[in-house]
């Protein structure tokens, strides 16, 4: 269950409800009804999973078309693995289809460094070789470290301070669908 108030609420759950549904309408758009079937999404663990199945939701419900889907665990392919002080938990990976010569949808909750999305790509192309991948996220806050961009964005929100941090919830998680800006815990020095 969520924290009450644990920081500043900048999107609530009818926003995140509207971002999803744009973000679906402009998938549609992008491919024709005839080319819907060669689409196949990949949710990445964890928070990226509940925006994922919204998308194919409200995309079955405007086409009548139910599309593959599957998640993406991408811990073993940070940068940081080893410069974490605890072990990460692992998901699971699945992917119940052949996405060779597939149109892959990476859906993720939100963008900020490019780090996950790096990672995410390395993880694909373990499984094969896309003819197309495009990036699906809920939320862009700032500028990337690398040089990525998403294809379709549901929420752009402002640039925040360094003393400050933003998560996605989900009622699926943490009971309730929001955006918040929270304090950034002090970083401590190891001795």
């Amino acid at each position: 269950m969520a924290e009450e108030n644990p920081g500043k609420v900048l999107y609530t759950a009818d926003e995140i409800d509207a971002a999803v549904k744009n973000v679906a309408r402009m998938i549609i758009s992008e491919f024709p009804a005839d080319s819907l079937d060669s689409l196949a999404f990949l949710g990445i663990q964890k928070n990226g999973i509940p925006f994922n199945e919204r998308l194919l939701a409200e995309i079955n419900e405007i086409t009548g078309k139910t599309l593959e889907s599957g998640t993406i665990d991408i811990t073993m392919h940070r940068d940081d693995i080893g410069m974490r002080k605890t072990l990460p938990v692992i998901r699971e990976t699945n992917i119940p289809f052949d996405i060779n010569e597939r149109i892959i949808i990476l859906a993720d909750d939100f963008l900020q460094t490019g780090r996950t999305i790096r990672a995410a790509l390395d993880v694909i192309t373990d499984y094969g070789r896309p003819d197309l991948i495009r990036l699906a996220v809920l939320l862009v806050c700032g500028s990337t470290e690398y040089p990525i961009s998403a294809d379709y964005i549901g929420i752009v929100c402002p640039t925040i301070s360094p003393d400050k941090k933003i998560e996605v919830e989900w009622k699926e998680y943490e009971g309730a669908d929001r955006v918040i800006e929270i304090e950034r815990a002090p970083a401590t020095k190891d001795k």
